[in-house]
């Protein structure tokens, strides 16, 4: 499907699915102001050509029992970033990965039960990765959700 440019009603229903992905069709369409079968024609859309991925739910990783989380930096071995990619994929504790450019080259955000599971993390699983040269761990002291 051609890429389309999105427009101010595609925006408003970004936003709304945004602050709160459970409502409805009915619910989006009215905040909106739409009908829902153009609510729902626009969603289905922006659902197929990838614009939203996934629905899910934000949690307090507190709450949750998620009770130390860390950003961990990583310098990767040139090359490796494919295969190292899906191994960093399959650490549950690893809620979200990004390549960046500047003094390192993947960012990660860890959460873990404590600081002993978040060091299990750290030093058996992403140190021993074998693309994996360096890490540097910042603790989270507060977590803020703008959204």
């Amino acid at each position: 499907m051609a890429e389309q440019p999105l427009d101010e009603v595609d925006r408003k229903i970004l936003a709304e699915l945004t602050r709160d992905g459970r409502l409805s069709v009915t619910a989006v369409a009215e905040n909106v102001h739409i009908s829902r079968a153009h609510a729902y024609s626009r969603i289905a859309r922006l659902t197929e050509t990838d614009v939203l991925t996934k629905f899910t739910a934000l949690i307090d990783p507190i709450k949750a029992g998620l009770r130390s989380s860390a950003y961990v930096t990583l310098k990767v071995r040139q090359h490796s970033w494919r295969e190292l990619r899906e191994q960093l994929r399959a650490i549950p504790e690893v809620h979200h990965i990004a390549l960046v450019g500047g003094d390192f080259d993947v960012i990660l955000l860890v959460r873990a039960e404590d600081n002993v599971d978040l060091r299990r993390v750290i030093f058996d699983q992403l140190q021993s990765m074998p693309g994996v040269l360096d890490t540097q761990t910042f603790l989270v002291f507060e977590d803020i959700d703008t959204r």
